[in-house]
């Protein structure tokens, strides 16, 4: 449970920084509350998660799920560079998630 707790927080961040973008762009004050209720609902998940597992492993895997799906938002919706080098990197970020969940 303490890992799928972890997994949504992950991917209500991953949410917010969408919403953040969205905000960015059109002002909309839809966006702008789904930013900060997507935050605010990440945080607390990772609190909950936080309760079970190690505080440096859940901070690490989440901050992990927050950059690589963010990155991965970016080329899949946003139409940003799909430089291979980019994607190398983005692969080390899910990578380095994994090793610290096998540790």
């Amino acid at each position: 449970m303490d890992w799928f707790v972890l997994i949504l927080a992950g991917l209500f961040e991953m949410f917010a920084v969408m919403m953040m973008n969205q905000w960015h762009h059109d002002k909309a004050k839809v966006s702008l509350i789904l930013m900060i209720a997507s935050f605010a609902a990440s945080f607390f998940f990772l609190s909950l998660a936080m309760k079970s597992l190690p505080m440096s492993l859940a901070y690490a895997i989440w901050t992990g799920i927050g950059a690589a799906g963010g990155a991965l938002i970016g080329i899949l919706i946003y139409n940003e560079s799909k430089n291979p080098k980019r994607l190398f990197f983005l692969a080390l970020i899910i990578v380095s998630v994994i090793g610290l969940k096998i540790l």
